[in-house]
């Protein structure tokens, strides 16, 4: 009898049951691994995805230079010292508006100097012989520890002048002579761009100029000189300041924001017959918390979380804004700031970006038809010592 042909055995599948549990038990290792990765160093993972996808602009013999010195505002009166930070950025918007007219990639200060005034995170070092380049090298901080140096490139090229290619650009430059270098004082930004001299050189130095940059563009009346908004640099904020506003921002949700300028403002100085006067009369009055109350209930309602940013330093001093609103400060979020924080220009960076991003932003003083504010003072200094006013009476608002 025939025996029939074995049968050939299938191989035998196998449970897909085990490769579905290890593959979820792998993405729950990763998911921890990120997480922790965010609450130990304080910035999440797709923080360095942010960071890891820019790509810096390059530079070369074919771009022309435009430099205005290694500090703001010097040369002028300021070289020894120097002003706050938003005087600091007119004069750097100045150079920079300069640059992008003249299609110049601009040479940035690579350190930018900290008044003591606006500082008190302990960095500044006082010497009591010490020189005034060795008081100005103890307070200053790096200019990319401020400003996003790339994110600003996509709107004019910057290098800062501690970069290689700055230093091979001047060496270049010096080389070249009368043929690569000119060194300009009192001269317009359209005679820059106008005259031929100027115009094929590698680079131009304005730091012959006696004046200050501020100075080099005072006629900011002149709307058509205005290249770059007030908004241009508060928005190129460094990646981690922006990452850190972005924490703030989602944890705060639905939000309004006050700035409250008060202690470098609020001057008083007695005339010949002792009577106090200031410059902002009722500057003292509009900016403290039952005032300010009255002021900003027709423009936030009650139970709105209202952030505030100021420079005053009473404790709990806008507490009464308390009984209409949920207040915010940034010192509630030092555990997002104090790792990162170094000096007070990074803080006020920060403050800025979140009042820049509330639903209802009020501001100090009025600086455009559209804003809203607290005082109906000037900003602007009238040199008109004037009585100051406490009370509302009298006073039509």
């Amino acid at each position: 009898m025939a025996t029939p042909k074995a049968l050939k055995s299938k191989p035998k599948l196998r449970s897909p049951i085990p490769i579905i549990i290890l593959m979820c038990i792998t993405a729950i290792a990763l998911l921890f691994l990120f997480s922790s990765m965010d609450s130990t160093n304080g910035f999440s993972f797709s923080y360095a995805k942010i960071h890891l996808r820019k790509k810096a602009r390059q530079h070369s013999f074919h771009d022309k230079y435009l430099y205005w010195g290694d500090r703001i505002d010097c040369p002028g009166k300021h070289c020894d010292s120097c002003e706050g930070l938003g005087h600091q950025e007119s004069s750097l918007r100045c150079a920079l508006e300069e640059a992008i007219f003249l299609n110049r990639t601009f040479v940035m200060p690579s350190r930018m100097c900290i008044n003591p005034i606006h500082n008190n995170k302990g960095i500044l070092h006082k010497f009591a012989n010490a020189t005034a380049e060795e008081r100005w090298a103890a307070s200053f901080c790096a200019m990319d520890s401020l400003y996003d140096i790339d994110l600003i490139s996509e709107t004019v090229p910057v290098i800062l002048d501690n970069s290689n290619v700055w230093h091979l650009i001047l060496s270049t430059s010096m080389k070249l002579g009368a043929r690569g270098v000119a060194h300009v004082e009192g001269l317009r930004r359209v005679d820059l761009k106008e005259d031929s001299r100027y115009s094929n050189l590698l680079l131009i130095n304005r730091t012959a100029s006696p004046l200050s940059w501020f100075m080099e563009c005072k006629d900011r009346n002149n709307h058509s000189a205005v290249m770059l908004p007030y908004s241009f640099l508060p928005s190129m904020a460094a990646e981690k300041l922006r990452f850190a506003v972005d924490q703030i921002k989602t944890l705060l949700g639905d939000y309004d924001a006050i700035h409250v300028r008060r202690g470098d403002k609020i001057k008083t100085r007695k005339d010949r017959y002792g009577v106090e006067r200031s410059l902002h009369p009722h500057l003292d009055r509009d900016t403290r918390a039952e005032f300010i109350l009255h002021r900003i209930q027709k423009w936030v309602p009650a139970g709105r979380t209202l952030f505030i940013a100021s420079n005053e330093r009473t404790p709990r001093f806008f507490s009464p804004l308390s009984i209409s609103y949920k207040l915010a400060y940034s010192s509630n979020y030092s555990h997002i700031l104090d790792p990162l924080i170094e000096n007070n220009y990074q803080l006020f960076m920060v403050e800025r970006l979140i009042l820049m991003g509330a639903k209802t932003f009020i501001k100090t003083f009025k600086e455009d038809d559209t804003d809203l504010s607290l005082t109906d003072d000037p900003k602007k200094n009238t040199k008109m010592w004037q009585i100051p006013v406490y009370t509302l009476d009298g006073e039509g608002r």
